[in-house]
């Protein structure tokens, strides 16, 4: 069984920084990829941004600049740094991990945590 446990949302005012924590726990020979997806209320979920084993990142358009993702490997854990929060930043932000099984690679997701940014 793999847990994935994000950890560092809240309420804050624009302009803020903040960053979001994602452990990943069970077993697994290998985190192939992990990455952040967000969905704001009435919309679909959607990437922000990806890291892969390598170190190679990936963002959405309208999260470059603003985020960073990283990953500590040692740590089995992949943070998301939102500098100058803006209000449309709100949304549920959740943890995505490519994993490398005995035989497959699989995908799990984390239970989210809610970002809510005001004016």
């Amino acid at each position: 069984q793999v847990n994935l446990v994000e950890s560092g949302g809240g309420s804050v005012q624009a302009g803020d920084s903040l960053t979001l924590s994602c452990a990943i726990s069970g077993s697994f020979f290998r985190i192939n990829a992990m990455g952040w997806f967000r969905q704001a209320p009435g919309n679909r979920r959607q990437l922000v941004a990806l890291i892969t084993s390598a170190g190679t990142t990936r963002y959405e358009d309208s999260a470059k600049g603003r985020f960073t993702i990283s990953r500590d490997n040692a740590k089995n854990t992949v943070y998301l740094q939102i500098d100058s929060l803006k209000p449309e930043d709100t949304a549920v932000y959740y943890c995505h991990a490519v994993l490398q099984g005995a035989s497959s690679e699989y995908a799990r997701w984390g239970q989210g945590t809610q970002v809510t940014v005001s004016s």
